[in-house]
């Protein structure tokens, strides 16, 4: 493991450390004590800032690489996947928007793989980096305004009964913004659609 980590650039081992925070965030999204819930907001932000900082330095310094292609959206997915099932589980997330947002990323994610599979490589948009900050900010705003279990969440005292419109308010404008997206990405390369096979 030590020869891998050392052989990785600092994009890549921001990556890995991404896919670390996962299990931990898990582990400590399912304890209902406030302490617990801080902590995977914590985690979350913190795993959250990696990945604007190694596609960041990944290009600045033109480490981009094969691993970092194929894992880094990965990483992404893991990530924001597992806080919303979590999150849907303890009822703080509608399960139908849960779906909504992970039926987006597949989407998304075969288009991509059917425009690698005629060498054609597509850059996120403008609308999926705003869905994106949007998405990271409604899951920290849900695991901090939403409680867990019976007692309160940690920022039901000081915003009393807005915590839960923020947190709601937030998740409806990802929602938005993941659907929007979607549709402005699929229209922009709609190019690598082949209808001859279809």
């Amino acid at each position: 493991m030590l020869k891998l980590l050392k052989s990785m650039n600092l994009p890549n081992r921001l990556t890995l450390l991404r896919i670390l925070l996962v299990p931990a965030f898990c582990a400590f999204i399912c304890l209902e004590t406030g302490w617990a819930q801080l902590t995977a907001a914590l985690i979350f932000v913190a795993a959250a800032l990696t990945d604007l900082l190694d596609g960041r330095i990944a290009r600045s310094q033109n480490l981009v690489t094969d691993f970092g292609k194929l894992m880094d959206p990965i990483a992404d997915k893991l990530l924001v996947t597992a806080a919303m099932v979590f999150l849907t589980a303890q009822n703080r997330m509608n399960a139908g928007m849960c779906v909504a947002f992970i039926a987006r990323e597949f989407i998304i994610s075969g288009f991509r793989m059917l425009a690698a599979s005629r060498g054609v490589v597509i850059a996120a948009g403008p609308l999926g980096k705003y869905k994106t900050a949007a998405q990271m900010a409604a899951i920290v705003a849900s695991i901090l305004c939403l409680p867990v279990g019976d007692g309160p969440s940690l920022l039901s005292a000081p915003l009393k009964g807005a915590a839960p419109v923020i947190a709601a308010a937030l998740m409806w404008i990802a929602l938005a913004l993941a659907v929007v997206s979607c549709v402005d990405y699929i229209r922009r390369n709609r190019g690598v659609m082949d209808t001859t096979n279809i």
